[in-house]
Formats: structure tokens, sequence, C-alpha cells
């Protein structure tokens, strides 16, 4: 991956990492796929390699992520998600052409049947569906840092977990508190 580019926050659950290409929302927002090409890196690194993306493609998928995280902080806050996001996540769950496999080792893996971005899409938004749904077991939660909010899936045993990562925004919070109350006084 280009060393131009910060890195990618990849968690263990694909519709929540993908929404994770835009972090710091409430601060200094960070793009993490800004181009096209930014965007077949982090598709192969979730495990959803396509061969190509256009702008067009790029903008259907950064609307996708912002539905997603609209539906997800909805949903955390326990609201409704809005229906304009709902009708984008389920407008590119029909679009695409992927089916789960099975691999030899007893993991499930997609294989894109048109290796397109439409067909990477379509899985990223099922994901979001089954999460959104309560099918799966976690639930949805905001990181606690007052500049990130992030939307993120808690599968912890006590389901209060409080960063979306805690490698970044919960160290980052750790050490503001550290700082906070171990300053040395002023002579």
């Amino acid at each position: 991956m280009r060393a131009e580019y910060p890195d990618f926050r990849l968690g263990t659950v694909l519709a929540t990492s993908f929404t994770a290409t835009l972090t710091e929302r409430r601060g200094d927002a960070v793009e993490r796929i800004p181009t096209p090409q930014r965007l077949i890196d982090w598709l192969a690194v979730s495990g959803l390699a396509v061969t190509s993306c256009t702008p067009a493609q790029l903008d259907r998928a950064r609307d996708l992520r912002e539905a997603i995280h609209a539906a997800a902080t909805a949903t955390a806050l326990q609201e409704s998600p809005p229906a304009p996001a709902i009708q984008v996540i389920n407008h590119h769950s029909t679009q695409g052409h992927a089916a789960p496999i099975l691999t030899t080792d007893g993991h499930r893996r997609w294989q894109l049947t048109k290796g397109s971005v439409e067909d990477a899409l379509s899985v990223i938004a099922a994901d979001a569906i089954t999460i959104l749904a309560g099918e799966r077991d976690g639930k949805l939660a905001l990181c606690a840092s007052p500049t990130c909010q992030a939307a993120f899936f808690d599968t912890s045993q006590s389901r209060t977990r409080k960063w979306c990562d805690m490698n970044t925004c919960g160290n980052r919070q750790k050490k503001a508190r550290f700082n906070a109350t171990h300053r040395k006084p002023i002579p």
C-alpha cells in the first residue's frame, strides 16, 4: 500500500470497518480512500479484491459508507435509521453478484462473480444489513472520543466497549487523562 496515505483502520466487522475509511468525523476528518486505487487497496485487504475502480464507483462507495454510518449511528442511539440511508444500503445490497464460499481451512470467503466494485459493495451492504437488523451477536455503539464518534460493532462480553479502536482513540484518551493528572506545576 502507498505510504503517502494514512493507514487503514481494519476491524473484525466488514461494514463498520468500511465506515472507518473516514475517521475523525467530528474533528479534522481523515479520508482513507481518497482515490479509486485506494478503494481497490482497501477492498483487497478486506478480502474483496477487485481489478479496477472508476471515480464514479468511488463516489458510490462513499455514498454507501455514509449511509451505513448514518444508519449505524441512529441504531447505536436507539433511533430509527434514516429512510434515505436504508434505501442506499438496500440498493447496493441488490446490485452485486457475490457468493460465500467455504475454504479448505473451514472459513468463509466471498467470491465476487464479476470481480467488480459493485459486487464488493453488495457484500458490504449485506454485512451492514445483518448488523442493523440485529442478526449478529453484538451491539452497535459510538466511539467515546469527542473527535471520532465512529460507529463500531461491540462484540465484547459485557457490550460496554468505549472506543472504536483501543490503539488509536482509546490510547489517545488515556494519554490525555494521564497528562491532565500528572502535569507538573508551573513554578
